[in-house]
């Protein structure tokens, strides 16, 4: 006789809504994006399931374009049948190069209703609820990346100041750019001419040294995955201030901002 038996205790389930939810498509080579975000969600009732996009390097406007097509699928495989409060893109500059409208098509084919964040239209709500429009950027792209980025900003009223890149071609490599390089290249573009500074690529790992920055010059400072997180939060209806990684926490969407991929 097999000694298994069905249990006698009856089983109850929490409400869906006890759990928020959110998803991340990121790219198949990322190896910040995931850390980054359990450093800065809470932990209590959140859960981040992840999808990972086929990605190939160099990091060329040419290589990311192509995730475009693949953005659907990879929403298809965010938790199925569960429902998510936001969806974040993890990649910058394919954000800028495939358009945040139609990044935000493209997953809401397979997940429609739910909120799209791209790093970019991020780093744009951003910029406004901290009144940033005179801006200085750090990339760790190479320049041939850089410069769609660069007139991305500039083509939505911003004011870029200064723009320096690292000239890095590889994500992975990115991911492996030490604090240091990152501060000291920072400090380097801030002055008095800039309201603040965006540093950009889910991939840099530039969350530790947001805090010693704004310190050291004054001014805020908007990394990619630090805004998505932002606005993943505030999409989701969570208003928790994080401390340490930023003065953005402090503030809301601004308004008119509920469709803003």
């Amino acid at each position: 006789m097999s000694p298994v038996r069905l249990s006698p205790q009856a089983v109850s389930f929490d409400e869906p809504h006890i759990v928020t939810r959110l998803g991340l498509i990121a790219l198949a080579t990322d190896l910040t994006s995931e850390r980054d975000y359990a450093r800065l969600l809470p932990r209590d009732n959140i859960a981040l399931h992840t999808a990972r996009v086929a990605y190939e390097n160099p990091t060329t406007p040419e290589n990311l374009i192509k995730m475009t097509p693949r953005l659907t699928a990879a929403a298809d495989l965010l938790a199925p049948g569960t429902e998510l409060a936001a969806i974040a893109y993890g990649c910058t500059a394919a954000s800028v190069v495939i358009g945040d409208d139609a990044v935000a098509s493209a997953i809401n084919a397979a997940r429609p209703g739910v909120p799209v964040v791209t790093p970019t239209g991020a780093a744009r709500l951003a910029m406004r609820a901290l009144g940033v429009q005179r801006l200085a950027v750090l990339a760790p792209y190479v320049i041939e990346t850089s410069e769609p980025m660069a007139a991305y900003f500039t083509r939505h009223g911003l004011d870029i100041v200064r723009f320096e890149c690292f000239g890095i071609e590889d994500d992975r490599d990115i991911a492996r750019v030490g604090a240091a390089p990152i501060l000291e290249a920072s400090l380097g573009l801030v002055d008095d001419k800039v309201d603040g500074l965006f540093i950009t690529c889910t991939a840099l790992p530039a969350l530790g040294v947001i805090g010693e920055i704004e310190a050291r010059t004054g001014k805020p400072v908007i990394t990619s995955n630090q805004a998505s997180i932002w606005a993943m939060m505030r999409h989701a209806g969570l208003s928790a201030a994080i401390d340490g990684y930023g003065r953005l926490f402090a503030h809301d969407l601004p308004s008119g901002a509920g469709d803003a991929p």
